[in-house]
């Protein structure tokens, strides 16, 4: 067996997760969601809207606010959605949220904005200083892009999949527009052929994608791309297997060992791995610091993915059976560990 190779990295911002908080509680809740963030190095998690009911007024969002505050193992921050029935409430959700979620294409819950009003009222509306994230595909990150020009205001695009789309966010950045955008494991790592392989536990928005679509994702890695973000989405197994599958699939605990990996490989230098991963996340979106916060990792361990020891509650990955190197040893959370040898050890339990 080879020696421990320990090397400490700054606590990971995961920029795109779903924490199914309120009315998803079975998948995923406040405790169980970020004890997998923890086991995974991630110290910020960014919580996505798209809830039952949606965080699209201050009621709402206040509400999974004060839950996150009493049973969170991580620190937890909260994106606001763009509804058109609530659009008088953008300044206010503004105040208390790290950016607003825009759902202009294919999703899984009531959030879908297809209108251009609508669009147009949330460009007017939510401050320049916070960045709107889109759920954008094809032609509509061409609406993104140009939403971003006619207003001049950062715009932030999800789980970008696509040869076309990552060349088009390129030519924008070139241009000097303010967009970033972000990257998910599964993106990178699996193809159609794995999703035909997986069946319903490898569906997902946006779909799988093809071996030239994956190899233009990771030959913009060192330049366009801006965050390795998981979009963890969990679901149950009995869900998946039903007659009406529900896209998505959890990833927080699988990123890191997966990227630590390439970089294993020498696809990825450690450095750019830590500005996609912890740097730039908390760049874009105005994150605070942590302070005596880090995440101590083993860069010689070898071992396969597996649906094992999973902290997440729907309890697998799309990933198993993947072989990994790097694994996260300890994490430290302002100066206490809360995590170590495979162990939530923090002071909280759950309620």
């Amino acid at each position: 067996m080879a020696s421990k190779t320990l090397v400490r990295l700054p606590g990971l911002a995961d920029v795109h997760v779903h924490l199914r908080v309120p009315g998803g509680e079975h998948k995923e809740d406040f405790f169980t969601g970020t004890a997998a963030a923890v086991a995974g190095g991630f110290t910020t998690v960014l919580a996505m809207p798209n809830t039952t009911p949606p965080l699209v007024t201050c009621e709402a969002l206040h509400a999974v606010q004060q839950q996150a505050q009493m049973v969170a193992l991580c620190d937890v921050h909260f994106y606001a959605g763009a509804s058109p029935d609530h659009l008088d409430e953008l300044p206010l959700l503004a105040q208390d949220t790290v950016g607003l979620k825009l759902y202009a294409d294919q999703t899984y819950g009531p959030l879908r904005v297809d209108d251009l009003a609508t669009l147009l009222s949330c460009f007017q509306q939510w401050p320049r200083t916070k960045p709107i994230a889109m759920h954008a595909e094809g032609r509509t990150i061409a609406v993104g892009i140009g939403l971003a020009a006619a207003f001049g205001r950062p715009v932030h695009f999800c789980h970008v999949s696509r040869a076309d789309e990552i060349a088009l966010i390129a030519q924008a950045k070139a241009n000097g527009l303010p967009v970033t955008c972000e990257v998910t494991p599964h993106h990178l790592f699996l193809t159609e052929a794995d999703a035909a392989r997986l069946g319903p536990l490898g569906d997902m928005r946006p779909r799988l994608a093809t071996q030239a679509d994956v190899d233009a994702l990771w030959a913009h890695l060192d330049t366009t791309v801006d965050c390795i973000a998981t979009d963890h989405a969990p679901h149950t197994l009995a869900e998946k297997r039903g007659p009406e599958a529900p896209p998505g699939v959890p990833g927080l605990e699988t990123a890191l060992p997966l990227m630590l990996t390439a970089v294993a490989e020498g696809r990825l230098s450690m450095e750019r791995l830590v500005a996609l991963m912890a740097h730039t996340p908390r760049r874009i979106f105005g994150l605070p610091e942590q302070p005596e916060t880090w995440v101590e990792v083993d860069l010689n361990a070898r071992y396969t993915l597996s649906d094992a020891n999973l902290r997440t509650k729907c309890g697998w990955t799309p990933f198993t059976g993947i072989p990994v190197q790097g694994k996260v040893h300890r994490v430290q959370l302002r100066g206490q560990i809360i995590f170590e040898d495979g162990l939530i050890v923090s002071e909280r339990t759950r309620f």
